[in-house]
């Protein structure tokens, strides 16, 4: 199966698994989709935010010196937005509703990225 497949049955059954959960969008860390789920409008827009995000959080970090990133977390009055590490090149946004149970967004989030980063390391490994 393709990677742009495999990533979206990762976010489906992540979506699936978790109510609170709207929609998700995987990208490259130069910004560009790899697979939207359930994200109607500004899926494009979305995965090139996220990409710097990701490298800006990283920076954070490591300026911080907090070890490594795990995950940013954006909360607003609509809802909230987390975004994933998945591996070295592919960063997982996962989109969530209001009130939202924050931990199983997290404990979900974090498993999603790590799954979505291995099918990625597998598709490289082929």
């Amino acid at each position: 199966m393709e990677l742009r497949e495999e990533v979206h049955k990762e976010m489906v059954l992540l979506r699936e698994r978790t109510p609170d959960i709207k929609g998700s969008v995987a990208a490259t860390v130069d910004g560009l989709t790899i697979a939207c789920d359930h994200v109607t409008d500004g899926g494009e827009q979305v995965a090139a935010l996220a990409s710097a995000l990701l490298a800006m959080s990283r920076r954070m970090m490591i300026l911080a010196g907090r070890g490594d990133l795990e995950e940013t977390l954006i909360s607003g009055t609509a809802g909230h937005a987390a975004f994933y590490a998945a591996g070295p090149t592919i960063v997982l946004t996962v989109l969530a509703e209001p009130g939202a149970n924050l931990g199983l967004l997290r404990l979900e989030g974090r498993k999603t990225a790590s799954m979505v980063a291995a099918v990625a390391q597998q598709g490289r490994n082929s």
